[in-house]
């Protein structure tokens, strides 16, 4: 980037090189560094140590990297004066839809005909309230049939600690947020509840980049029913380092999501969310004019889950007919109805479909070889479901919200994928606003300022001056960082970015395996089916993503 030429000069001389930096920084001190935002990180008010010249190297190129510093200097601080507010060029820049729908391949909806969906998480929405539920069933399972600690039931669900798209290394017991590269994340690395630094991630791990033997021993946590599992691993280490009991780190963790798996699997979660909808389930009108629209313009409709019938037939129900006065059965709306997937092995194995009698609560004996109106279907694989449907691939779309379990399988058979990711709204809201806009401007012209200094001196030629910018310049960028960090979650961040500024490992996943990608499924409401959307020409991996630039601020 090129240097500030624009800023407004500030005149300097050798003899009052650090008396004027001083000045102007008591002077925005006095005037308050958040005027006018809020959530914005206050610069540092200690005043630097003076370093006089004869505290620098003698020579020619003392001289050069002393001019090369002098200008840095100078630089940094008219960039100080300029985060005394906001520029108006940033207040200008367009807004994201948080409801919007993006796009990383493009997808012509003209030639879409059959849309397939997931339920959990992708047609049914769940409050905060089932996280809740599913860490508890799951903390009383471990208690009760693993025989963990009788303690252990003192545990409460954090929603404030996870977030989607951790890993959990089996092998060191520790909780990782990860980038784009497969790096670790230097603020997103916790052992139990307890933020491991920077100098504990290279004892452990050597490097913060994690190699294919190393990733071997991790276990992606993908889906929305991570939450729960996350906070319970964590609780459960940290738990048992406070006792100073001995564990194995991978035990912790096999337990933990056999518990979990035991909580879906067992029907505990669901025979509680049917008893009590309106605690877990999240009504929206919007869902039944999806899919009616859907329907009216010609489109088949499937649904494919791994819930069992019962479960999504009383949430269908409490969300379509009984909310939204739907006269006749949610059922009706779709084509083929399939419970009890068991994705994702539903898109490699060869299993058979089977039909499920409603009212007998059994599987028939009658070989499936036609999708009949009206009827529920259990199991069966990829394969049967295209040579019993002649639906091809690529006009065939599936939404869901696991990358893994729901996408990842569609995407290589060649149907198009939509991932549903719910915190997508939140996150970009947070993106919008005027104060982490600010933030992520500064940090890049903190960044900027970091590689120019970098770059004018050589390892062997050192100064205290350089040292002393050096300082100030990685605090300042700390700074940013934390603000922007603590805006989304305190303990990991965002869920798309890191602290950074890249792209984390989820949004690499969701890039590899999703076409689009969006908060809800009724978000196509917004757009007509015959819709052609495309991914932005100037977007380089994440199309929610705007990089704010650090030129904003030169021309205030």
């Amino acid at each position: 980037m090129a240097s500030f030429h624009k800023f407004r000069a500030l005149r300097f001389s050798i003899k009052t090189f650090s008396q004027l930096y001083s000045t102007n920084f008591a002077s925005g001190a006095r005037h308050g560094f958040s005027r006018g935002f809020r959530s914005h990180s206050s610069l540092s008010t200690c005043e630097p140590k003076i370093l006089k010249l004869e505290d620098y190297a003698s020579g020619a190129e003392a001289e050069r990297d002393y001019e090369d510093l002098r200008r840095i200097r100078q630089e940094f601080d008219a960039a100080k004066l300029s985060f005394l507010k906001i520029p108006e060029a940033l207040r200008a820049m367009p807004k994201l839809n948080p409801e919007g729908i993006y796009v990383n391949k493009n997808l012509s909806l003209d030639n879409i005909q059959v849309y397939g969906f997931d339920y959990d998480y992708t047609l049914a929405h769940y409050s905060a309230n089932l996280q809740c539920l599913i860490y508890d069933l799951a903390k009383e399972h471990l208690v009760n049939e693993f025989r963990y600690p009788d303690s252990c039931m003192k545990f409460k669900y954090d929603p404030t600690f996870p977030i989607r798209g951790l890993y959990y290394d089996k092998l060191k017991g520790c909780l990782l947020k990860l980038d784009f590269f497969g790096s670790i994340e230097p603020d997103g690395c916790y052992f139990g509840r307890r933020k491991l630094s920077p100098s504990e991630i290279k004892e452990i791990y050597g490097t913060r980049h994690i190699g294919r033997d190393q990733a071997r021993g991790l276990v992606g946590l993908m889906d929305f029913f991570c939450f729960s599992e996350a906070c319970l691993i964590a609780d459960v280490v940290q738990h048992f380092v406070d006792a100073k009991l001995e564990f194995d780190a991978c035990y912790i963790y096999q337990d933990v999501n056999r518990a979990i798996q035991y909580v879906h699997r067992s029907g505990l979660a669901h025979k509680e969310i049917i008893a009590d909808p309106h605690a877990y389930l999240v009504n929206n009108g919007r869902l039944l004019r999806l899919l009616t629209m859907l329907k009216e313009k010609g489109k088949k409709l499937f649904l494919l889950t791994n819930s069992p019938f019962y479960f999504v037939d009383g949430g269908m129900r409490y969300m379509l007919e009984a909310s939204m006065g739907y006269k006749d059965s949610w059922r009706e709306i779709f084509d083929v109805v399939i419970a009890k997937a068991n994705k994702p092995e539903f898109y490699t194995s060869e299993h058979p479909f089977r039909c499920y009698d409603t009212e007998k609560d059994n599987l028939t004996f009658t070989k499936v070889d036609a999708f009949l109106p009206n009827k529920i279907y259990y199991h069966g694989c990829l394969k049967s479901f295209l040579q019993i449907s002649k639906w091809n691939g690529p006009e065939v779309i599936y939404f869901g919200d696991h990358l893994f379990s729901d996408l990842r399988g569609p995407s290589k058979a060649g149907w198009r994928t939509a991932a549903i990711i719910y915190e997508l709204e939140n996150e970009i809201r947070i993106q919008n606003e005027d104060s982490y806009r600010f933030e992520q401007a500064k940090f890049h012209i903190i960044q900027e300022l970091l590689g120019k200094l970098h770059a004018i001196v050589g390892n062997g030629r050192k100064s205290d001056v350089y040292k002393s910018l050096l300082k100030e310049l990685s605090q300042e960028r700390q700074n940013a960082r934390d603000t922007m960090k603590k805006m989304f979650n305190s303990s990991f961040g965002a869920t798309f970015l890191t602290d950074t500024g890249q792209e984390s490992a989820f949004a690499y996943h969701i890039h590899q395996y999703a076409d689009v990608y969006t908060s809800k499924a009724e978000n196509f409401l917004y757009h007509p089916p015959e819709a052609w959307l495309h991914v932005p020409f100037d977007i380089k991996i994440m199309p929610h993503h705007v990089k704010v630039p650090s030129g904003l601020f030169r021309n205030q």
